[in-house]
């Protein structure tokens, strides 16, 4: 089985995918007509966006009756931190166990839990083993469970990131954890030199309260358009309507900004971004439309299609 997109709006790429489903190939991100190639049986279901937020919401009620220290990391994780919890619900293992027999008695649904002394390799163990799992990663054991790994498991090192690092041999967490950290902030600009202290297990951030407000640093809206955009006229019209839906939220925020972006995806899936600073900040949706739509004449061939953009 797979969840995937609405193919009617060209959105017709996989979700998730069930564990038979992946051992045949399927995987995330993979449009629906590659992924039945590795699965002929393949069953498509469609999203529920309104389901996946009712049930993380009743997830979240079941967190916080450990603590209040829940910081969110995307629809469906969290880091927990339960420092101050051990003394009224006993091991930090006993807390984990407890808390995915509940969400399985209560909810229907199995969770996948990382027991460690700090966020990165908490997120991790959560990673380690799937599905309804509770992986403990100490200090003694992680270069033991950890280092092995291949390095684009490590959290934040997406394509372009593990592209880099191939070229500097590094292939596993234990690779990234060796080279001299200066050299991977060279060729990574700071994350590389975060990515070296992650895989040492150096991690100090802390878990956020659920009643700490979230500072928003980024506002932005897309598009995958049902028909390429195709002229002048039909990306006035597409800027227009992005540009609309990221001023309403800028204004909702009370934020103004102060820097716009614009990613094109052609129908080749081919990407550029760009972006321009403003000369003041605003939340004015015809500033926004003004400045995209500049950007887009000076870098973007005006017959050449546009299936998505981003603003």
């Amino acid at each position: 089985i797979a969840v995937c997109g609405d193919p009617e709006a060209r959105h017709g790429i996989v979700l998730t995918a069930s564990y038979p489903a992946k051992r045949m190939g399927v995987k995330t991100g993979m449009p629906i007509w590659e992924a039945k190639q590795h699965c002929r049986d393949l069953i498509i279901v469609p999203a529920s966006f309104g389901k996946y937020q009712k049930y993380s919401g009743y997830v979240r009620e079941v967190f916080n009756d450990y603590t209040d220290q829940v910081e969110s990391f995307g629809l469906d994780e969290a880091w927990l931190d339960i420092t101050g919890s051990v003394g009224l619900f006993g091991s930090p293992v006993k807390i984990a166990k407890e808390i995915s027999v509940r969400i399985k008695r209560e909810l229907g649904i199995t969770v996948s839990i990382g027991v460690s002394f700090n966020k990165i390799t908490a997120k991790l163990g959560s990673d380690y083993k799937k599905p309804d799992a509770t992986t403990v990663i100490s200090r003694e054991n992680f270069r033991e469970l950890l280092w092995p790994l291949p390095v684009d498991r490590m959290i934040f090192v997406g394509d372009s990131s593990k592209a880099a690092l191939e070229k500097l041999r590094v292939r596993t967490i234990g690779d990234l954890a060796r080279p001299d950290r200066e050299l991977l902030e060279k060729k990574l600009g700071k994350q590389g030199a975060a990515l070296s202290l992650y895989a040492n297990g150096l991690d100090k951030s802390p878990v956020r309260s659920v009643y700490e407000e979230r500072e928003v640093k980024s506002i932005g809206n897309s598009i995958t358009f049902k028909r390429n955009l195709t002229g002048i006229e039909d990306i006035r019209l597409g800027v227009r309507a992005i540009a609309d839906q990221v001023a309403s939220r800028l204004r909702r925020h009370r934020v103004k900004c102060a820097t716009v972006q614009v990613v094109i995806k052609d129908p080749d899936f081919r990407v550029i971004s760009r972006q321009r600073p403003l000369k003041r900040p605003t939340h004015l949706s015809r500033d926004l439309y003004e400045c995209a739509l500049a950007i887009i004449l000076d870098s973007w061939k005006i017959t050449a299609p546009i299936r998505m953009l981003s603003i």
